[in-house]
């Protein structure tokens, strides 16, 4: 029997266990819903796009809006009036000389008590009134109270002023209803801001304004004043090639807003110009 040498214990014994294996998988939708979630607790006007990668950006600007001619046509208004706010508008929307949409809705509906009109771009108007919808539920989540209509055109204002030159097409209007009553504003991608009664906005504006400042009242009924607006942004659609499809009329109250109808304007064109029946048209023809 011999005894077998043993070896000095320098120290305590260790030993190492992989417990990676009990950690979660990380998977693609996690990781997404986690970059989501950073941009919409992020603060909204610190929101920033990559330019292109070009020597001068002010020449590749003016170079592509050549290539890309954007021309836009529509026809947006709003008023206010005794009983509120009116907001009517079209739905075409073309490209150059091509009619691409019929059935564009350019209400964005802010919140209950605020609505927005698209004219320029369709997509800078949605997105940056939809930006400007999460600005305004943030103001009421850190303040307890609804956003004035001042406040949310002036949260518009300051974010389109930030972008101004960079190649936004925007003109669009806020309406609503606060605790001053009813308010409406203009809002343009060069960051202006009025305040007003009465405005129309798109390519059809003129046409509008001619039947709208014709017929305006501060005393008009709620039926009254939106009849007039239908009737404005029909008679714009009727001379204006670059608007059509349906009208769309909103109501703003107290109490927030309404969809009052939404007409399509050939049903309107024979509504404000009935067709003479056949039989009275051949008698007078034959007198």
């Amino acid at each position: 029997f011999t005894q077998r040498a043993r070896r000095p214990i320098t120290g305590p014994a260790t030993m190492k266990l992989d417990f990676s294996v009990l950690d979660a998988p990380v998977r693609a939708a996690d990781k997404l819903e986690a970059e989501c979630a950073a941009e919409v607790t992020s603060d909204v006007h610190a929101q920033n796009f990559k330019l292109p990668m070009v020597d001068n950006y002010d020449d590749f600007q003016r170079e592509v809006v050549d290539y890309v001619k954007p021309n836009h046509g529509t026809t947006t208004l709003a008023f206010i009036f005794e009983h509120g706010v009116v907001v009517a508008v079209d739905s075409r929307a073309s490209q150059g000389p091509y009619i691409s949409s019929q059935t564009v809705k350019k209400v964005i509906e802010i919140n209950p008590y605020l609505l927005g009109t698209m004219a320029g771009g369709a997509a800078d108007c949605q997105f940056w009134q939809r930006n400007l919808g999460i600005q305004c539920r943030l103001h009421e989540l850190e303040n307890g109270k609804r956003i004035s209509v001042s406040g949310a055109s002036k949260l518009l204002s300051n974010t389109l002023y930030g972008y101004r030159g960079q190649g936004l097409s925007m003109g669009t209007m806020v309406a609503g209803w606060d605790l001053n009553g009813p308010g409406l504003y203009y809002v343009d991608s060069d960051g202006t801001r009025l305040k007003g009664k009465r405005f129309s906005v798109g390519s059809g504006s003129l046409f509008a304004y001619g039947v709208l400042d014709q017929g305006y009242k501060w005393d008009l009924s709620v039926e009254e004043a939106c009849e007039l607006g239908r009737r404005a942004i029909y008679h714009a659609t009727f001379r204006d090639a670059f608007s059509g499809g349906t009208i769309s009329v909103y109501h703003v109250s107290e109490k927030g807003w309404t969809k009052m109808s939404g007409t399509d304007v050939g049903e309107l064109h024979y509504e404000y110009y009935p067709a003479e029946p056949v039989g009275e048209k051949t008698d007078a023809m034959e007198t």
